[in-house]
């Protein structure tokens, strides 16, 4: 099954990007947080999230609690150092 997400974020200006994925058995707010991710890679400037939509849907909220979840758990770990 594929999910077409719509991420609207800012940077220089507002931009938005679309692109249709499959789910490959995951939910539609982590296959928005992985296309978020690459979209902050490619772009050398800070960028700020304003909207996600998977079919249609605002899944906003879903996609920055899970983008937080993430970051609690890489600060959480039990690292070496």
């Amino acid at each position: 099954m594929n999910v077409t997400i719509e991420i609207h974020y800012e940077a220089a200006s507002k931009l938005m990007q679309r692109a249709s994925f499959p789910t490959r058995g995951r939910k539609p707010e982590q296959v928005a947080l992985d296309f978020w991710k690459e979209i902050k890679k490619e772009l050398s400037y800070r960028v700020e999230l304003e909207q996600v939509f998977a079919g249609g849907e605002d899944i906003t909220e879903l996609v920055k609690r899970l983008e937080r979840h993430e970051l609690h758990n890489v600060f959480n770990d039990n690292l070496p150092f």
